[in-house]
């Protein structure tokens, strides 16, 4: 299966969570990224796939929702740095500088990532979703001075405008330790 999309439901009920993400897997030909309990009782299913096929399977696990949905999403034609990032179980190399974008959700912080990515040549380090985080997100990218400036403006943009920014950083010549830190 090429992934391209990415397909978010976020749910007020872990119950409901699981039920979802059965009917997700159910409904169409997509891959299961995440599933799990998340801050503040809250459940999330995050899959990827083609775009119809991720379409079709949110539109059925928002309807299987029951009463319990809290947000949805759909992103097209995401980066693969995004991917890259939500799989990645060791920090890829990190050279250059540090850019952090921090939101209060889930959802538009992945936007905010893959409008990061598509904006400069930059490499996504992580991309961590609500887990000891009280529902928080963030994620961390690193790359040339200028295209991380570049990448954390285009995701500023994008997690101003619903309101949901909680900081962005980009620090010029990091401590090695504080890439250490990261993992």
């Amino acid at each position: 299966m090429s992934d391209k999309s990415i397909g978010l439901i976020e749910l007020s009920s872990v119950a409901a969570g699981y039920q979802v993400a059965d009917t997700m897997l159910k409904a169409s030909n997509v891959r299961l990224i995440l599933s799990r309990s998340i801050c503040s009782g809250k459940y999330m299913v995050l899959i990827g796939g083609d775009t119809a096929a991720v379409q079709a399977a949110v539109a059925a696990g928002s309807q299987a929702a029951d009463g319990y949905l809290i947000d949805q999403l759909v992103i097209p034609n995401v980066h693969p740095e995004v991917f890259a990032a939500l799989g990645r179980s060791q920090l890829a190399q990190a050279n250059g500088a540090l850019g952090v974008l921090e939101s209060f959700n889930v959802a538009t912080l992945i936007q905010a990532a893959d409008a990061a990515a598509k904006s400069a040549n930059v490499t996504l380090l992580d991309i961590r979703l609500a887990m000891a985080l009280g529902g928080k997100a963030f994620a961390t990218l690193t790359g040339d001075v200028a295209s991380v400036e570049t990448a954390v403006k285009a995701g500023r943009m994008v997690l101003s405008e619903p309101g949901v920014l909680v900081n962005a950083v980009v620090i010029a010549r990091p401590h090695p330790d504080v890439y250490r830190e990261l993992l």
